[in-house]
């Protein structure tokens, strides 16, 4: 057993946050904050942005007339961490015994204390002591629509069929998929599973919201227009899931042929919700040191970005804590590190909180799910 050594291309993203990821002395923003003229007002975010074709994973885009708004959200999920906590448990023993005794296994370093840890970077990769630490097998995307989003969803159906071949959705009617009150769309969900071309085992569950159709209000930074999200998941065995490759050869259409023939027409939105509106559960609000990017009700989003590394992990812990006792799982990958909070409530709300470190920004991209009535 070894710990994995950071990536290369991991030392210029702790450079961008250096003297910035927070400590315990650090002063920790509170979550409630209201936020500042510019958290509250329109705000320029075109540099957050990742446009069409831009990979999300499994060979899946973001297709033209979309907008992704932040990173990647790449996190391990339950089962993911259940499969392998064994082998960290195991580990981390090891590691005990070899610190008494005064002997450690080959590759295994020391457990860093307070005086040998670096403040300027965040924690290690949750799995860092085990070879081959477990890859996240979650992945979302979080989409703003600029174009038609018929079209827009529809695009996103055909790529669907061409990751999992026998997912055989409708791609021209969209009533398949969409609630509608007189012909207007209210919402959608396109949910698909089944295997790759490369035999994995794979969810895919795409939403689709206009905004408050009652009110005729835009969500939050969301510019009047549809949000949309793409999430992916391994579903197989978590251990299979780590062997097999990581990118799928699945070739997505850019576009798809003839007409959708449902009728039913995305209503428009006359004005955007303000920017420091409650969120999530109702409750939350962008503290004075971040700034929206985007934000959705079904499912319940947002996505911040911070100026300091120290305060966008602030942001992520602040909000999981508000909602339950959170647990942390960090993960090294690449050019990023994320870490994920995941908590919670005593009503059954979950709340995660995903602070991504990446050489583009640091932010938190958080999520809500409400407890079942």
């Amino acid at each position: 057993m070894r710990r994995i050594a950071t990536p290369l291309l991991l030392v210029g993203v702790l450079a961008l946050g250096a003297c910035e990821t927070r400590t315990q002395a650090d002063p920790r923003p509170s979550a409630g904050a209201s936020s500042s003229a510019a958290g509250a007002s329109d705000a320029d975010v075109t540099e957050h942005e990742s446009g069409p074709q831009s990979p999300i994973i499994y060979g899946l885009e973001v297709p033209s007339g979309a907008t992704q708004l932040g990173p990647l959200v790449r996190y391990r999920s339950a089962a993911l961490i259940e499969a392998f906590q064994p082998e960290l448990d195991a580990a981390k023993a090891a590691q005990q015994s070899g610190e008494e005794d005064g002997e450690l296994p080959e590759g295994v370093e020391p457990t860093p204390t307070e005086t040998t840890t670096p403040a300027t970077r965040p924690s290690d990769d949750t799995f860092s002591l085990i070879d081959d630490a477990p890859r996240p097998d979650v992945t979302i995307s979080l989409l703003r629509v600029d174009g038609s989003p018929t079209q827009v969803l529809r695009r996103l159906i055909a790529q669907v069929n061409a990751v999992i071949p026998d997912a055989k959705l409708d791609e021209d009617d969209l009533s398949t998929y969409c609630q509608s009150q007189d012909r207007r769309i209210t919402g959608c969900t396109v949910d698909a599973e089944g295997k790759t071309a490369d035999q994995r085992d794979i969810r895919i569950t795409i939403t689709a919201d206009p905004g408050d159709v009652t009110t005729r209000t835009g969500y939050p930074a969301a510019q009047k227009r549809p949000v949309m999200t793409v999430r992916a998941q391994y579903v197989g065995d978590p251990r299979s899931g780590q062997l097999e490759p990581r990118a799928s050869t699945a070739q997505v259409p850019r576009d798809v042929e003839g007409k959708d023939t449902s009728g039913l027409i995305w209503p428009s939105m006359d004005v955007s919700a303000p920017r420091d509106s409650p969120l999530l559960d109702g409750k939350w609000r962008v503290p004075a040191t971040g700034t929206l990017l985007l934000s959705g009700e079904r499912p319940r989003f947002a996505a911040v970005v911070a100026d300091r590394v120290r305060e966008a992990d602030a942001i992520a812990e602040d909000f999981a804590s508000s909602i339950g006792t959170p647990t942390k799982d960090v993960v090294e990958d690449l050019n990023e590190i994320s870490t994920t909070y995941t908590a919670r409530g005593k009503d059954g709300g979950v709340a995660r909180a995903t602070f991504v470190l990446s050489a583009r920004g640091s932010y938190a991209m958080l999520f809500y799910t409400p407890p079942r009535s």
